[in-house]
């Protein structure tokens, strides 16, 4: 079941956008109130209470408060992203080449860009609209069909491509909207929308224009700024000869935000939430795909602006100085991102010792030159956490040899000064356009996070480390 309705989430899901607001959906349908950041909490937060708030229409933050809470108890934390590498459409993306009509586009973080050639391209993100009442509005756009395609060379025409497929990123990695033929065709119905012409048509392209607004059901002429990204139109689904993978787009890092989310919402379903002296959070970041510097990043002051005001804002009725401060020491940010698994075609990519396998248990990252925030406190917690429900875990350590990614954990552990541990679901083909997982391992992480939701502060008093 829990792979299954994570393949609804993702599909759901094809720009940030989307995945926070299909995050936001499920917490309204869990009983979750959403606020917002410009509003006093004041009088609002109680204990048992469940929140929510977005920031960007791209980044979400969601919240539910222990009943035995008081000032200066801790916080539980997962945080994830709502990110993938992708193509974005550029702010000028008009191009006319050989007869065809094109849409310019850059690159949003360290794709696998070979792997978008001659796949079936659709359109997701925001536009800001123009309404009656003379408003930007955010609304989120989806064309969900294949209007776009990077075709790759014939071989015939580039013998040397079987020894290496090198492409130049500006030029090559264009893809075509149309052609010209097909724009003449389309020239008298264009002429007769001239009078609800786009403001930006000098940017883009009149037919991708008219494809927006047709699928926002406006004029052209209340089409304002946008941000786009491609992706595959090809839903993700369960495959495998024994249905054990998942072939999906964004896997990295949508399985996380799924888990984390799932996980939040079931540990409010028992009566757990009301026996817990802790905050349970979920905050789902933007933009770690490149670098997390942004005022929704990871590297922006929205965790710790969220934890400063749940620790003076609930009310507890014991307010005390210091209240942020001491929760801190009391507290865990579980950093969740997908992790490396073997690959059976390169098994000499892995550290002989730390080889995970997919469908077989969440993964610790541990790097000494601290590019992952795990530590051994922070580790055994994880460990006693998992253990309460038999949830497997395995480790990854990079190769001395070998460069090693970085994740939100070490800048929020700085930040906030607080113990962090990083873990993640094994993937192959990590940042394709199309990357693998195990079916099992949803279920793995969504009862790990629950464990630690539930059990944690429970925990952590039988820690003693200052």
């Amino acid at each position: 079941m829990s792979a299954s309705d994570f393949i609804d989430f993702v599909n759901s899901s094809p720009s940030p956008f989307h995945a926070v607001e299909t995050s936001r959906q499920r917490l309204l349908a869990a009983g979750f109130e959403e606020i917002r950041e410009r509003d006093t909490w004041s009088g609002k937060l109680r204990r048992e209470g469940k929140y929510f708030f977005t920031r960007n229409k791209s980044s979400i933050t969601a919240f539910a408060v222990g009943g035995k809470y008081v000032s200066g108890n801790g916080f539980s934390v997962v945080g994830a992203h709502t990110d993938s590498p992708c193509l974005k459409v550029k702010p000028h993306s008009k191009k006319e080449k050989g007869g065809y009509t094109q849409v310019g586009v850059q690159l949003y973080g360290g794709g696998l860009w070979h792997t978008w050639f001659d796949r079936d391209l659709g359109i997701a993100g925001r536009v800001l609209v123009r309404t009656a009442e003379g408003k930007l509005d955010h609304r989120l756009v989806r064309v969900d069909r294949p209007i776009l395609r990077i075709p790759t060379l014939a071989i015939h025409l580039d013998r040397g491509v079987s020894e290496g497929f090198k492409f130049n990123n500006e030029v090559q990695l264009t893809p075509i909207l149309a052609s010209a033929a097909t724009k003449m065709l389309n020239a008298d119905a264009e002429q007769k929308n001239a009078v609800h012409q786009a403001p930006n048509e000098d940017k883009h392209a009149p037919l991708l224009l008219k494809i927006l607004a047709d699928e926002l059901k406006l004029d052209g002429d209340q089409l304002g700024d946008f941000e786009l990204c491609l992706y595959d139109t090809q839903p993700s689904t369960i495959g495998g000869a024994q249905n054990e993978y998942i072939f999906s787009a964004r896997l990295d890092n949508l399985m996380m935000s799924y888990c984390s989310i799932t996980a939040l919402v079931n540990s409010t379903k028992g009566d757990s939430l009301q026996k817990d002296p802790n905050i349970r959070v979920v905050v789902l970041f933007d933009n770690e795909e490149v670098g997390s510097v942004s005022s929704y990043g990871a590297g922006s002051n929205l965790l710790e602006i969220t934890l400063r005001r749940l620790a003076a804002e609930v009310e507890t009725g014991d307010k005390a100085e210091s209240s942020f401060e001491r929760a801190m020491t009391r507290s865990l940010l579980i950093s969740a991102d997908m992790a490396h698994a073997l690959h059976p075609n390169y098994l000499e990519k892995h550290e002989e010792n730390h080889r995970p396998a997919m469908n077989k248990g969440v993964v610790i990252k541990q790097n000494a030159n601290q590019r992952y925030a795990t530590t051994a406190v922070s580790t055994a917690i994880v460990r006693e956490v998992a253990r309460k429900r038999n949830v497997p875990l395995q480790e990854f350590v990079v190769r001395n040899d070998s460069p090693c990614g970085s994740t939100i954990g070490p800048m929020l552990s700085a930040k906030l000064g607080l113990r962090t541990i990083d873990v993640g679901n094994p993937q192959l083909s990590m940042h394709s356009i199309r990357e693998t997982a195990g079916v099992e391992d949803v279920k793995h992480a969504v009862a790990l996070f629950e464990s630690f939701f539930e059990e944690f502060a429970v925990v952590d008093e039988q820690v003693f480390v200052d």
